[in-house]
């Protein structure tokens, strides 16, 4: 055991190279021959420690799986599995990973879910139950996560800095989100959090996304423990963390302007997937540098440009499409594209979510329009009432508060439909004093300085960056182009309203309604996205 042990150990600090050369001269070697076959011979009269060590630096060391060797100490850790104490089974676990799916390891499997199952209340350590999590993975049933996660809080007041990054990866690979568990993982980290590795900053970010958990005060303290370091990471570093940042749907608003002030400086680093990454991430969290805005896009565009000839075509209706959300007109790329699609060029059909493909299409060509110097706002917004919608159970409630707030059904509209496909949950009409609302059926004609149009928008949660009232960035466009059409646009949080009593969602309705000081702010997000 221990020559097998040290042989694993030397071996696994090896580069990949040298592990195949190294392992070549391992196994010819007359000596590692005649310590496998005793290792055979000997596999039933082993301590179970040194049992489930054996096999591991076996696995590890490259052993193929379908060898006589490891067939046997497989089988016999199946014989022996109910002597294994918790620190064999946890090495065992492990050891598993390792192992391709066949009769004895799925049979081994299984009679270890079985006893894990069954030992679970007995294990006080944290670093073993977390490994078990790991090791046992997403496939495991409800109950038995749940029972992990019953034994993990009972040891969360002894939870030390390492073991809540292992433990927040352990539930990850669970696939199982146990928010007293995070919290309290959150917490310890953002305690620790100068001791985050780069590595470990970004797959806490994944792990954050793929267990849909969300912690602004973790976001926020490793937004700002890299904002505070930003001269000691790579830029590759930090556009990695933005796309990380994206994916959550979090703004990190200050180390976004300093890495813009980075791009500006140096762009040659901005390879095209890297540009591709740094426009999404600007354009969906809707962050415009506040001291450089027209440097940073223009140095942007040059780069788009430079990468013209190496785009696919999807790739390109998304880069434009991320200029024209946060309000800038690549025009070159804009011709190209527009060109390809007049020729029938464009092949997105051959992508997945193709109407998403030609949502982004359509945006485009409004923001051609509606973002151009030259548009001038239409005297008359022709609308569109869609009345076969009518019946949405979310927009019921506001239904019943506008009526009792106005009287009368033809004192506000219910989902109209704008040119370029936009859609408004209501919109209501009042005088150039907004002080008093006027008939939908007397003003469809009239000219736009004499009346005001308010946009009513329910939208959800997700519309915002994480933590804050911030639009992103397909809201804060939408928001930009109604304003441009001459609406004021009032957006209201559904989740919120919807927990409103009748009487509460009236008063708050009519506060929007009749507050002067609702128009300014909607103008202010839209123009200002900061």
């Amino acid at each position: 055991t221990n020559s097998l042990t040290m042989v694993w150990r030397l071996y696994k600090i090896l580069s990949e190279d040298q592990q195949r050369y190294e392992r070549r001269l391992i196994f010819e070697h007359p000596t590692f021959v005649k310590l496998c076959q005793q290792l055979l011979r000997d596999a039933r009269r082993m301590t179970r420690g040194d049992l489930v060590f054996c096999l591991r630096a076996v696995v590890n060391l490259g052993v193929p799986q379908n060898t006589l060797l490891v067939q046997t100490l497989v089988r016999v850790c199946q014989e022996r599995l109910n002597q294994f104490d918790n620190r064999c089974i946890s090495v065992l676990a492990t050891t598993l990973m390792g192992l391709d799916k066949d009769k004895n390891v799925s049979a081994l499997q299984a009679g270890l879910q079985l006893l894990v199952e069954q030992r679970i209340p007995s294990i006080r350590d944290i670093f073993i139950l977390q490994n078990l999590m790991r090791c046992l993975g997403k496939n495991v049933p409800v109950f038995l996560k749940k029972k992990f996660e019953v034994a993990v809080l009972k040891e969360i007041d002894h939870l030390t800095f390492p073991n809540a990054l292992r433990v927040f990866m352990a539930l990850t690979a669970m696939n199982y989100c146990s928010v007293p568990i995070l919290n309290a993982c959150s917490r310890k980290i953002q305690e620790n959090v100068h001791d985050v590795s780069f590595r470990h900053l970004v797959l806490i970010l994944e792990a954050c996304h793929t267990l849909q958990y969300r912690n602004v005060k973790l976001f926020s303290a490793l937004g700002d423990y890299v904002n505070s370091t930003a001269s000691l990471w790579d830029k590759r570093q930090i556009i990695l963390l933005l796309s990380a940042f994206e994916a959550l749907g979090f703004q990190p608003s200050e180390l976004m302007e300093i890495f813009a002030e980075k791009v500006t400086e140096d762009p040659e680093f901005l390879n095209l997937k890297n540009l591709l990454i740094v426009l999404r991430a600007y354009s969906r969290l809707n962050y415009i540098p506040k001291g450089q805005k027209h440097l940073f896009f223009e140095t942007l565009h040059n780069c788009l440009n430079k990468h013209l000839p190496q785009l696919s075509d999807i790739e390109l209706l998304k880069a434009v499409y991320s200029l024209c959300i946060l309000g800038f007109l690549p025009h070159r790329a804009l011709d190209e594209l527009l060109q390809k699609d007049s020729r029938n060029e464009l092949l997105l059909s051959g992508y997945l979510h193709k109407e998403q493909n030609k949502v982004m299409l359509q945006s485009v060509k409004a923001c051609m329009e509606l973002d151009s110097p030259s548009f001038t706002r239409p005297a008359v917004v022709l609308t569109e009432n869609s009345s076969s919608l009518v019946g949405s159970l979310n927009l019921r409630k506001a239904q019943e508060a506008l009526m009792e707030i106005l009287g009368d059904e033809n004192m506000f509209q219910q989902n109209v439909q704008l040119p370029y496909r936009y859609h408004i949950d209501f919109e209501i009409r009042m005088d150039s004093d907004r002080k008093k609302v006027l008939p939908i059926s007397a003003t469809d004609d009239a000219a736009d300085s004499s009346v005001h149009r308010l946009a009513f928008l329910f939208v959800p949660l997700s519309a915002f960056c994480v933590g804050t009232m911030h639009p992103q960035g397909k809201l804060a466009m939408k928001m930009r182009h109604l304003n441009k059409l001459g609406y004021n646009v009032i957006l209201v949080l559904n989740r919120n309203f919807q927990e409103m009593t009748n009487k509460d969602a009236a008063e708050f309705l009519k506060g929007k309604i009749y507050s002067e000081s609702a128009f300014p702010f909607s103008e202010m997000t839209v123009k200002d996205s900061n």
